[in-house]
This record gives C-alpha cells, structure tokens and sequence, in this order.
C-alpha cells in the first residue's frame, strides 16, 4: 500500500496562540499542544509532498517538520494568514531547480497578485519565487497523478475551497456548507474541519456547530483545527468530544491509510 499521510504544520486562528500580550490560562499554558501557528497542513502521497496553504508560519513548519521537497501548493483562500508564506518557496525552486505548482481560485489569484505583485510581474527579479499558477474553479482537478475534489464553503460571505483527497477531506475558515456540497462528503473517512471556539462566531464553525456536521457526515475519524485561545485548552477541551473527534495540534501526524 502506498503512503498516503498527513501532518498538521498550524491549527491556529489568524493570530495563533499564545495571542500576543494574551495573560489567559490558554495563552500562557505549558502543554506544547496549546501553542498554535497558523492553520496549515501537509499531505504526502507515495513520497510526494503537498501543502494546503501557506500562511506567516510557512517557513517555520518546513523546518519544523524538515521538509526537503514540495510538490505543490494548494490555497484554500486569499486572507493574509493562508498565503503570506508564499515568497518562501524559493527555498524549493532552488533545491529542485522548478517552478512551484500552485493551485488556486480566481479569487486566490487575485489576491496572491496584490500580495506578491513582484512575482507576477514582466520584470522578474533574481531570486523572486517561480510559480506555476493553475486556476481551478468546480470541477475535480489533477495534482500530480492525484485527483482533488474542491468543496464550496462560505466564509460568512467569502467564498473558501475545501478539498477532498481520496477518503480524505479538509475543510477551513467555513460557517456555512450548503446541501449540494455535503453531497461531495459521503463516504469519508477522515475529516478535517475548523471550530474556533465554543461560542458562535460570524464567519467560522463554533465547537457545537462542528461537532454536528461531523455526525451528520459520520467520518471514521474527526479532527478540529483552526483553533482559537478561546476555545480553552487542548486537555480540558479533549474531554468533552465524541469517540470519532480529536482536537489536532502543532505537528499531528496521521495515516490516512490506516482509516
């Protein structure tokens, strides 16, 4: 059987936690699983790595995790704590001597070229990141020899990409999930999903709204990432899940083959 793997590099919010100048119990906790960068993960399939998003944290997380080779870069939307990484695929133009793919909306794309308009520019400076932009909108698309499924989510009223891999699905930054897109969640097995916090928010899933979408996709296996200090910490909240759901943290790693 193949690798099929992945790892948390961030589950935090836009800020992370500890928040700056935050005194809460959260904030100032000693459990390394309480100290969260910005929500990202990495999935590998037969030694080939792939990274959905690349927020402040990106070059950080690549030398957490002692990534040597990245494949592709998947954005799941244009705010500033999914893509601000991006100039740090450099480090892997150099070492492959390649452009990066990169797969984005229409969106995405619009914002990429106002964050890194030197990159999409005529004149391109030495040592700018090379990238290869495909656009991707509805339909399933080819990564490698990989077939991806992109999920509409809203964002209170920013449009987001989820992404089906497989079994396998990852869904961030969303508060709402229309019919027509849980048709594309049957038969998962594990799902990856954002819950802030524990009381409602305007444009993310709160702790019971998750947990509710989970049991109605029923995947063997649930992790809530893009977490929030308020949510409290990781071993008081991990108490109060159900069976199937985990609170992921800073550098999980789980196999997508074993579910």
């Amino acid at each position: 059987m193949s690798v099929f793997k992945a790892v948390f590099l961030g589950t935090g919010t836009s800020q992370g936690v500890p928040v700056i100048a935050c005194k809460c119990e959260v904030c100032q906790s000693e459990d390394e699983r309480d100290k969260r960068l910005r929500t990202s993960l990495m999935f590998t399939i037969k030694d080939k790595n792939y990274v959905i998003d690349t927020g402040p944290d990106f070059r950080q997380q690549m030398l957490r995790e002692k990534v040597d080779s990245l494949d592709a870069i998947l954005f799941t939307h244009e705010h500033k704590d999914h893509i601000a990484g991006m100039d740090d695929v450099r480090a892997f133009n150099f070492a492959s001597q390649s452009s990066m793919e990169v797969y984005a909306s229409p969106l995405v794309e619009i914002g990429l070229k106002k964050e890194f308009h030197y990159v999409f520019g005529d004149y391109k400076y030495p040592g700018i990141p090379q990238i290869n932009l495909n656009i991707i909108g509805d339909e399933s698309f080819k990564v490698g020899e990989e077939t991806v499924t992109p999920i509409n989510v809203m964002h209170y009223k920013l449009p987001v990409k989820g992404f089906r891999i497989r079994d396998f699905v990852y869904i961030t930054d969303a508060n709402f999930i229309s019919e027509e897109e849980f048709n594309k969640l049957k038969d998962v097995n594990v799902l990856v999903l954002n819950a802030l916090r524990k009381t409602k928010h305007i444009s993310h899933f709160s702790l019971d709204e998750a947990i509710a979408i989970i049991k109605r996709i029923n995947p063997k296996k649930a992790y809530l990432t893009h977490i929030s200090h308020l949510m409290g910490k990781h071993a008081e909240v991990s108490k109060i899940l159900p069976n199937n759901v985990e609170i992921a943290y800073d550098g999980l790693q789980i196999d997508l083959n074993a579910h």
